[in-house]
């Protein structure tokens, strides 16, 4: 009862922040994400020890998958968030003439963020930065499976935040369902499409909106690369794509590799030579790889390679240390496809391969599961590669690299179908936060009688011009040239 009674606390006093309209001011908003800004600058040491402890993420890696993509996602929402504020002015048809019209964007009102724990920083203060910028008041829920990170952005945030506007909740799925019975006016989650599912369905009880940031098995399309220096960088790629972010443990990381039978040796061999380069002969000493984020999925995880079938197909790794919660990185060629491993969201350093005769099957095979949120194919086809446009369908599709969507703000980011609903990023944050109101200003002086019955011919053939858009006889009915 107590939990219930503060949740509701909670957002009694955010919904009063909104209303006395202390969020809508683009100061205030400037002001919250500069202080975020300073935040994150002012607490870097502390943001890598929180990652090591919950992931072992390297502090190179954890610059540049958190601190870093935050600071540049602040940066850049302040450098343009003038602009986006800015009602915008649409033309309007000419039988309207002169009334005026635009656009106005509008905060939603209070809304509800769950982070993810694989990116406990970026994914809950990013999603942040939209919401604040477009005026809202917030609640963030970070992820209880990064409990450092968690830990950090509670005690931290109301620090430097207006605490009466932004709140972080803390806790477990007991919390999680006890937010998910109040009325927001949006949801946005990243996760699993496991619990995206449990968040639209408690939605839907309220009509609140969502924007759902899910997984996917995201898979590699491997053409065949005759220039030995092309597929070195394309095997360079690959490896610090699958194992660089938090040793797979990504949702727009690699969950499989597409190759042509004959190829599919050399792509190993490839593999195997850079993942020795990049994370030494002994990958388990390496401080650049991250861990297992618990023995839950650390268990998940070794199920899914240690059957009899799919453990017959490792070509690379497979070994485990638990204590550790490390897996190597792993290799596996052309497992069962009815095998979890197929069938599922890897999410950890599995990478299997499966082998077509023409890389142009690939596209049959990524066709016959569900939409992923990202396919990258490494061609230098250009018909094939309008192909992959053409006839599959994704969030994203990257040519000749992978993960770089992320970090760009001019790109929505989002997935369709299983992988999700919902995009932002730069522009597209403060948009997926916003109402776009469509506001129309009429006149006096102009009043058009064929607007209103009696009705006769005359009218009729006005009001018809006007919907044909035939202009020219409309100006000379009104006129009087033309009954």
């Amino acid at each position: 009862m107590e939990a219930v009674r503060e949740v509701e606390e909670t957002l009694s006093e955010l919904r009063q922040t909104f209303k006395d309209g202390r969020t809508r001011s683009i100061a205030w908003r400037k002001k919250q994400l500069s202080s975020l800004l300073e935040l994150v600058n002012d607490n870097e040491e502390n943001i890598f020890r929180a990652l090591d402890q919950d992931l072992g993420k390297h502090p190179v890696e954890s610059y540049r998958d958190e601190i870093g993509a935050v600071k540049k996602s602040i940066n850049h929402t302040l450098s343009n968030l003038e602009k986006w504020v800015a009602p915008k002015k649409v033309g309007l048809p000419l039988p309207m003439f002169p009334t005026s019209g635009w656009l106005l964007p509008e905060p939603l009102g209070v809304v509800l963020v769950f982070a993810s724990w694989n990116f406990p920083i970026s994914l809950a203060l990013d999603p942040m930065i939209g919401a604040i910028a477009a005026g809202n008041a917030v609640v963030l829920k970070p992820s209880e499976q990064a409990p450092a990170s968690s830990s950090f952005l509670a005690n931290t945030i109301p620090q430097y935040m207006d605490s009466k506007a932004v709140k972080i909740v803390e806790g477990g799925a007991e919390i999680s369902e006890l937010l998910l019975q109040q009325k927001w006016d949006k949801i946005f989650f990243t996760g699993s499409q496991q619990v995206g599912r449990i968040i639209m369905s408690a939605a839907a009880k309220n009509l609140t909106p969502v924007a759902l940031e899910l997984g996917g098995k995201c898979p590699i399309i491997l053409d065949s690369i005759s220039s030995p220096s092309d597929l070195k960088v394309a095997i360079q790629r690959i490896v610090g794509g699958k194992w660089g972010p938090c040793n797979g443990q990504a949702c727009i990381g690699v969950d499989y590799m597409l190759v042509e039978e004959k190829f599919a040796p050399t792509v190993i061999e490839s593999l195997k030579k850079t993942i020795k380069r990049f994370y030494s002969e002994s990958p388990k000493d390496s401080k650049c790889l991250a861990r297992v984020v618990n023995k839950r999925h650390f268990e998940r995880l070794r199920n899914l390679f240690k059957d009899p079938p799919v453990a017959a197909s490792i070509v690379h790794g497979g070994s485990l240390d638990e204590e550790n919660l490390f897996i190597e990185p792993t290799i596996l060629l052309d497992p069962p496809l009815n095998a979890a491993i197929m069938t599922e969201e890897i999410f950890g350093p599995l990478l299997p391969i499966i082998t077509v005769n023409k890389i142009e099957e690939s596209i049959e095979f990524i066709n016959s599961r569900p939409k992923p949120l990202a396919i990258y194919a490494f061609t230098k086809d250009a018909n094939f590669r309008r192909r992959v446009l053409s006839e599959t369908s994704s969030g994203t599709v990257v040519f000749n690299d992978i993960l770089i969507q992320f970090v760009c703000e001019a790109l929505p980011f989002g997935g369709v179908g299983q992988s999700g609903f919902g995009r932002y990023h730069g522009k597209y944050s403060f948009d997926t936060f916003s109402h776009e109101r469509a506001v129309v200003q009429a006149n006096f002086f102009i009043e058009f009688g064929s607007r209103y019955p009696p009705w006769n011919d005359f009218k009729n053939n006005i009001i018809r011009s006007a919907y044909n858009l035939d202009y020219l006889n409309l100006v000379l009915l009104l006129l009087g040239l033309k009954r």
